[in-house]
């Protein structure tokens, strides 16, 4: 056990370590994912409009990343189902650790820090079992603690709400096997579910879809201030619907779905990409690239706000206007009272998330 005098000491000496954050590399707003004209799969971090500050090599292709709330730090995640996780020290441009999937698991692409730091929490797939894990890491060495169920099969996106102490886990429901790569395996049982766990593992609290809707796989969350979540999802029914793709909840109430018009939610091809409130808090908006379109909602009434025809776009993040989003031809945009404009178009493919980085320097 460790004494007073050696506990102190630590903190002691923890006091004297420079602490190289956010700061020290001109403060970049967002992470993305990227691949470049010379074949390379980088990390990038980019200002809030739209110019890369630094990019980074990865293994592979990346899907989201997670930035440490206080070092300079980036989890860069492998796209499904992918076996790395790779831990890169931003001020310095060098590879900190790679994290590696346990015997029988495979990272979903996302992941969330503590509030203070100390831990990563990962998505994983069990899939011997077809159930979804926890992965829990301990960040001063990145060796991994222990992990937990996450309530439910498919976990994708995974979010920390206002707090610190409770994880929200996007279920997607989708059962899926590396000998057989991204094939869905049980799609006529699919049951997506949203699950809010502590940080022990222990389920607090599940939401359903309606029984018609258990096709409409929930994958990626927004989170905000006050403990509203915001759900993108993927239909994988019948391609005559059109189903919402966008649903909120508030702990302790039925979910809200919203969906646009039939004349826009049909173009759409039952696919949502990437989500995300305004600055403001009073609207949330999805991306569809497979319907090269944005849709903006009025979280009062629910009603569309927007529909923006923008190409292959997927990457969205908040802004200091409204909206910041990404796209596979290289565009940075901003969405604002004014509508959707390009700030920059940069040479490479983003890839399908903008991050932002909420971290003290």
């Amino acid at each position: 056990m460790t004494s007073r005098r050696h506990f102190l000491a630590g903190l002691a000496a923890a006091s004297l370590t420079p602490m190289r954050g956010w700061s020290a590399i001109g403060a970049p707003d967002y992470l993305a994912a990227a691949l470049f004209p010379d074949g390379s799969y980088r990390l990038a971090g980019l200002d809030r409009g739209g110019d890369i500050l630094f990019s980074l090599p990865l293994p592979a292709r990346g899907h989201a990343a997670a930035a440490h709330p206080h070092r300079a730090q980036a989890v860069a995640f492998a796209r499904r189902p992918g076996n790395f996780a790779i831990i890169i020290d931003c001020a310095t441009g060098t590879q900190i650790a790679q994290l590696e999937a346990p015997a029988g698991r495979h990272f979903y692409g996302h992941g969330v820090f503590s509030t203070d730091g100390t831990r990563l929490f990962t998505t994983e797939n069990d899939y011997e079992a077809g159930q979804g894990v926890i992965g829990v890491w301990d960040t001063e060495d990145y060796k991994r603690i222990t992990e937990f169920s996450s309530g439910g099969v498919g976990p994708h996106d995974m979010r920390l709400m206002p707090g610190g102490r409770t994880l929200v886990v996007a279920n997607g429901g989708i059962e899926t096997h590396p000998e057989t790569g991204r094939t869905k395996l049980n799609l006529p049982v699919m049951q997506p579910r949203l699950t809010y766990l502590d940080q022990s593992g222990e389920v607090l609290e599940q939401v359903e879809l309606p029984r018609a809707l258990h096709k409409n796989s929930i994958r990626h969350l927004a989170v905000r201030a006050d403990g509203l979540v915001g759900f993108a999802m993927q239909w994988q029914g019948d391609t005559s619907q059109h189903p919402p793709l966008l649903g909120l909840h508030q702990r302790g109430d039925e979910p809200k779905l919203l969906s646009a018009p039939e004349a826009d939610q049909s173009t759409l091809q039952g696919y949502a990409g990437s989500i995300a409130f305004s600055n403001t808090g009073d609207t949330v908006a999805i991306t569809c690239p497979r319907g090269n379109a944005l849709h903006q909602f009025r979280i009062s009434d629910g009603r569309l706000a927007g529909a923006f025809p923008l190409d292959d776009v997927c990457g969205l993040g908040t802004g200091p206007d409204g909206f910041v989003f990404t796209t596979g031809t290289g565009v940075v945009g901003q969405l604002t009272a004014n509508g959707a404009k390009i700030a920059v178009r940069s040479d490479c493919q983003w890839d399908n998330h903008l991050i932002p980085i909420r971290a003290a320097a």
